[in-house]
C-alpha cells in the first residue's frame, strides 16, 4: 500500500465535509456566485466557466435518458432510501467532457439570507459528492461503530500514562460495569492477578503496552491469564494484540489493546493434548498394572485431581472370568495417584486393618507385601533374561500398591476393593455406563461387552489437604466435553489393559508349554558339567523353535542334543516338544548318533495326517517339522571319547584344555525330513576339561555379520579358561546377541568334560565257558568288598550270575565283565550276541525264565545296548545312603 492510499485511507472526514467536498455557493436564484477547486476537480469546470451560471447548467434531477441509476433511486421517491443516503439529495451532474456523475448533495442556508432576495447575494451552500465515496464512506463509519458496539473482541485506549481512556461494549461486559466507572484506571488495577503466558515477552500488562509505546512495534497474538471482574474465581484466557496511537504528526497518544476471550477454545486444545498423550503413554507394554498407572499419570494433575483404577481379579490374572458373575465383579485396587496437596476418601478401601485376603495393606506405612518370584524357565537363576519383552514402560510415579510391575516380572499383590451401595462405584458397577456424582466422575473399562474395571476421576469439593481452594483455572465438576474425554480415555485405557490380560493369559499359557518343552533344570552329571541360555526370538510369547537337551544313559554316558525349527512361537514350540521327546525315547535304546537321525529323519519324513477343523473341513498348516535341524553327540566318560553326527546342523566348538578353540569338520547331514543322504558319525577324543559348545545359528548369525565372523567372535570368547561356564554363557550372549534379543531363537549348551578315575571302574574279560559264571561271581565280590559295597554283594552275585549264564548259553565269547561305581553301581556283560533278552513270565511248569525277571526286581534300571562287535546288557543299582551321600 502506497503512502498516499494510507493517508486517505486514515482520513475519517466525510466526502460531504466542506474541507472535502466540491462547494458552491448560490444566491436565491440558484445561481453559482462561489466555486471550489474540489468542484472544479470534480466536475471538470473552472471558476471563470462555471460563475454567473445557472446550477442546473451542472446538475439535473434526471438523467439524459430519463432513468434514475438503480443505486440511487431508493433516494428520490418517497421513503426513507438506502440507509446511508437518507438525509442527502441525489442527483446527476454533467462534467465538461459529457460525462453523467450520480452525487449525492446537502444544502446548508446561510445566516442573515433569508431577507435578501438580490441577485448575487449568497443565500445558500451547496455541497457534492460521488454517491460512491460516500457509501464507501458510510462502510468505514459503520465498521467504527460495530467494533465499539457490537464487535465480541475488546478494545481498550490506554494513554501515554497507561491509564485508560476509551473501550468497547465487549472489554465493558468483561469489566462487569460501564466504562465511566473504571475510564481513567491502570492495566494493573483492572487485571492485576494476571499475567502473560507468552514466553518472550514481559509478564505484565504494564511491560507489554510499555514495551509497545517505545518502540512503536506492534505485537500480536499474546496469550494472557487471569480473572476477569465479571468472572472472579476463574481464570480465563485471551489472545492479546498491541499498537500504538499516533496523531497526525506522529506524536504518540497511547496504546490499543484488542483482545480475545479464547478460553473454551483452549480448553478443547487441552482436551485434544491429553487425548494425543494418552495415545502415546498408555499402553506402552502388555502388562495391565503398567497400563492402569499410565492412565492415572496422564490424567493427575491435568484432568482430576485424584485418579484411582480398579481392575477386576480375573484381568490382572489373566483369566477369562464369565461376564456378569462374581469373580468377574472383584476388583483389586491397581493404581492410584494424586496430585501434591490433594486428596479425597476412598470408599472402596477400608481405613484401616488387613484386607479381605488377609495380607497386609500395602497403602498403610510398614506393611510389606509379599513378593513371590519365579524363575523363567528353560534358564538357570544366574542367567540373562532373555524371554519375553524387554524394555520397560516409563517410571510410575502413580502409588500403586507394590510400585511398578514389569511384564513377567514378579507380581505383587493388590488390595481388593469393594463399594458400599449407593457409592458412584458401586452404581456404575450396576448399570455399566457412567456416573457423575458432583466432582467425581466414575467410567468403567469396557470391552467385549464385558466391564474390566472401574477409573474413578475426582476432583474434590472445598479446600484440599493443605487448606487450600481448588485452583480457579479448573473447575470442581466436570462439564459434558470432559465427561466425553474421560469416556474415551477409559476406552483407550480399556483396549489396552484386555490386551495385556490377553498377553497375560497367552504367555502363562506358553511358560507353562516352555516348562514343558525345555528342561526345568540340567542333573548334575558325573560326566560333564553344564551351562546353557534359552533365547526365543518371539517376545509375545516368550517361546521358540530352539531346543538344547542333556540325556543321562546307560554306562555314566551322556547324551547331548541341539536342534533348531524352522519359524518362531508355539507352532514351532510344539514341533520342538515333538522332536525333543522322539530324541530322548531314541537315545534311551542307545541309539548310536547316526542311527538316532536317521530313525528321526524317518519320522519327520512320515506325511502328516489331514487336519479338520470343528467344522469338519480340511484345514492347512504350514508344516515346520521339516526342515529341522539336530545335532547329537554322546561322551563317555570311561574312554573320553565323544561320538557326535549333524543333520543339517551347525558343527559344535571344541576347546581343549590349552584354550585352542577348533570346529571339527563334522559330516554334515541334509536336514531332518528331506531323505535323501546318510547321516555319518564321527568319534572324537576328548582330553579331560575340554570344552564342548553347541548352539543354534541364532547366536552367531545376525543381520549385520555373517556366520563365520559370528563363530570367531564365538570362538574368541570361549578360549577364556579361567572363566566359569555361566560367565562364558553371559560373554556369549552379551557379545553375541547385544539387548538379549535377535531375529532368530537363540540356544546355547555348554558342557565341560570329566572323566571316571580308574579306582571306580573295574573290568574283567571271561571266556564263554560255564566256569566263568563262579569267576565273575568272585571277581564282583572282592571288587565290591574293596569298594566297601558290602550291601550289594548278595543282589550284584544273583545280577552277575544271570547275565553271564545266559551270555554263555545264548551267545558267543570272548565275554567283559564291568563294575563302575559312580552315582550308582553299574554292572555291564558284554558278548558277541546280537540278541536281546526279553522279560517275561514264566509258568507254574516252567523250569526256567525267571532269571531276568528276578534280575529286574533287584535293580533300578537294566537294557541291552549294542555294539560293533555284539550287545552290552547292563543294570543300575541304587548305592546304600551312606555311599550315596
Amino acid at each position: 500500500m502506497s503512502a498516499a492510499s494510507t493517508a486517505e485511507s486514515a482520513d475519517f472526514r466525510g466526502p460531504l465535509d466542506i474541507t472535502r467536498a466540491a462547494t458552491v455557493v448560490l444566491d436565491a436564484e440558484s445561481t453559482v456566485i462561489g466555486w471550489s477547486p474540489a468542484a472544479s476537480e470534480l466536475l471538470g469546470y473552472g471558476p471563470s466557466d462555471a460563475l454567473g451560471r445557472p446550477l442546473t447548467t451542472f446538475l439535473s434531477v434526471r438523467p439524459a435518458g430519463g432513468t434514475l441509476p438503480a443505486e440511487a433511486s431508493g433516494a428520490a421517491g418517497p421513503g426513507p432510501g438506502p440507509p446511508s443516503l437518507v438525509g442527502n439529495e441525489i442527483h446527476v451532474a454533467r462534467t465538461r467532457d459529457g460525462r453523467e456523475l450520480l452525487v449525492a448533495t446537502a444544502t446548508c442556508p446561510l445566516p442573515g439570507a433569508a431577507g435578501a432576495s438580490g441577485s448575487g447575494t449568497p443565500d445558500r451552500i451547496l455541497v457534492a459528492a460521488e454517491v460512491e465515496a460516500l457509501l464507501h464512506w458510510e462502510s468505514r463509519i459503520a465498521l467504527l461503530q460495530g467494533l465499539a458496539t457490537q464487535s465480541p473482541v475488546g478494545l481498550a485506549i490506554y494513554d501515554t500514562d497507561l491509564r485508560l481512556s476509551w473501550s468497547n461494549t465487549a472489554y465493558e461486559r468483561e469489566m462487569g460495569q460501564p466504562l465511566a466507572a473504571f475510564r481513567g484506571k491502570r492495566a494493573e488495577e483492572l487485571y492485576g492477578a494476571g499475567s502473560f503466558v507468552t514466553p518472550g515477552y514481559p509478564h505484565t500488562l504494564a511491560g507489554v503496552m510499555r514495551q509497545v509505546l517505545d518502540t512503536g512495534e506492534p505485537v500480536l497474538d499474546l496469550h494472557f491469564r487471569g480473572q476477569p471482574p465479571s468472572d472472579p474465581g476463574r481464570d480465563h484466557l485471551w489472545s492479546c494484540a498491541y499498537y500504538r496511537l499516533e496523531d497526525a504528526h506522529g506524536h504518540a497518544l497511547g496504546v490499543c489493546e484488542d483482545a480475545f476471550d479464547i478460553t473454551d477454545r483452549y480448553r478443547v486444545q487441552e482436551r485434544l493434548t491429553l487425548l494425543v498423550e494418552a495415545g502415546r503413554r498408555i499402553g506402552t507394554v502388555l502388562d495391565v498394572a503398567t497400563t492402569a498407572e499410565e492412565i492415572a499419570d496422564v490424567a493427575v494433575p491435568d484432568f482430576a485431581a485424584t485418579v484411582r483404577v480398579d481392575v477386576t481379579r480375573a484381568a490382572v490374572t489373566g483369566e477369562t472370568a464369565a461376564v456378569g458373575s462374581p469373580a468377574d465383579m472383584t476388583l483389586l485396587r491397581v493404581a492410584e495417584r494424586s496430585a501434591p496437596g490433594s486428596g479425597t476418601p476412598d470408599p472402596g478401601l477400608p481405613a484401616s486393618g488387613p484386607t479381605e485376603t488377609g495380607r497386609p495393606d500395602p497403602y498403610r506405612p510398614g506393611a510389606s507385601p509379599t513378593v513371590t518370584d519365579s524363575p523363567d524357565p528353560g534358564r538357570p537363576e544366574t542367567g540373562p533374561t532373555g524371554s519375553g519383552p524387554t524394555g520397560s514402560g516409563p517410571t510410575a510415579t502413580a502409588r500403586g500398591p507394590g510400585g511398578t510391575n514389569s511384564p513377567g516380572g514378579p507380581r505383587q499383590p493388590y488390595p481388593p476393593v469393594d463399594y458400599p451401595p449407593g457409592s458412584p462405584q458401586n452404581r456404575s458397577l450396576s448399570s455399566g455406563g457412567l456416573v457423575l456424582d458432583e466432582g467425581t466422575l466414575v467410567v468403567p473399562l469396557r470391552t467385549g461387552g464385558g466391564i474390566l474395571g472401574l477409573v474413578t476421576f475426582d476432583r474434590g469439593e472445598g479446600s484440599d489437604t493443605s487448606g487450600r481452594t481448588p485452583g480457579p483455572d479448573r473447575a470442581t465438576t466436570f462439564d459434558n466435553g470432559e465427561v466425553a474425554l474421560a469416556d474415551e480415555l477409559a476406552a483407550r485405557a480399556a483396549v489396552c489393559i484386555d490386551n495385556a490380560r490377553r498377553y497375560t493369559r497367552e504367555r502363562t499359557a506358553s511358560l507353562a508349554l516352555q516348562r514343558q518343552l525345555l528342561p526345568h533344570h540340567l542333573p548334575p552329571q558325573s560326566a560333564v558339567e553344564t551351562a546353557y541360555r534359552y533365547l526365543p526370538a518371539d517376545d509375545v510369547t516368550g517361546v521358540g523353535g530352539d531346543w538344547f537337551d542333556v540325556i543321562p544313559l546307560s554306562g555314566t554316558r551322556v547324551g547331548l542334543v541341539v536342534g533348531d525349527v524352522v519359524g518362531h512361537g508355539l507352532q514351532a514350540a510344539a514341533t520342538m516338544g515333538r522332536l525333543r521327546t522322539s530324541v530322548r525315547a531314541f537315545a534311551q535304546l542307545d541309539m548310536a548318533p547316526d542311527e538316532l537321525l536317521t530313525r528321526l529323519d524317518d519320522l519327520v519324513g512320515q506325511p502328516a495326517e489331514d487336519r479338520s477343523d470343528a467344522c469338519g473341513g480340511a484345514v492347512e498348516t504350514y508344516d515346520v517339522t521339516t526342515g529341522a535341524t539336530c545335532l547329537y553327540a554322546v561322551y563317555d566318560p570311561v574312554s573320553r571319547r565323544c561320538v557326535m553326527a549333524r543333520a543339517g546342523h551347525l558343527p559344535p566348538a571344541i576347546v581343549g584344555p590349552g584354550g585352542e578353540v577348533s570346529f571339527p569338520d563334522l559330516p554334515a547331514g541334509p536336514p531332518l525330513g528331506l531323505g535323501g543322504l546318510p547321516f555319518e558319525s564321527m568319534e572324537i577324543d576328548l582330553p579331560v576339561g575340554s570344552l564342548l559348545a553347541l548352539f543354534t545359528d541364532g547366536l552367531v548369525e545376525a543381520r549385520d555379520h555373517d556366520i563365520g565372523r559370528g563363530l570367531d567372535t564365538l570362538g574368541q570368547v570361549l578360549g577364556d579358561r579361567s572363566a566359569s561356564l555361566e560367565e562364558l554363557c553371559d560373554r556369549a550372549v552379551s557379545e553375541l546377541v547385544p539387548g538379549g534379543t535377535s531375529a532368530d531363537d537363540t540356544a546355547l549348551l555348554l558342557v565341560r568334560t570329566r572323566a571316571l578315575g580308574a579306582d571306580r571302574v573295574a573290568d574283567w574279560e571271561l571266556t564263554a565257558e560255564p566256569v566263568s559264571v563262579g569267576r565273575a561271581r568272585e571277581l564282583a565280590t572282592g571288587q565290591l568288598e574293596a569298594w566297601g559295597l558290602e550291601e550289594l554283594v548278595f543282589a550284584t552275585q544273583l545280577v552277575v550270575s544271570e547275565l553271564v549264564t545266559n551270555a554263555v548259553r545264548y551267545a558267543g565269547g570272548p565275554l567283559g565283565l564291568r563294575l563302575i561305581r559312580d552315582r550308582t553301581l553299574v554292572c555291564e556283560v558284554a558278548d558277541t550276541g546280537h540278541t536281546s533278552p526279553h522279560l517275561r513270565h514264566s509258568a507254574a511248569d516252567d523250569e526256567g525264565g525267571r532269571g531276568l525277571f528276578i534280575v529286574a526286581q533287584l535293580v533300578q534300571r537294566w537294557g541291552t545296548r549294542y555294539t560293533p562287535t555284539g550287545k552290552t546288557i547292563w543294570t543300575e543299582q541304587a548305592l546304600p545312603p551312606a555311599e550315596a551321600g
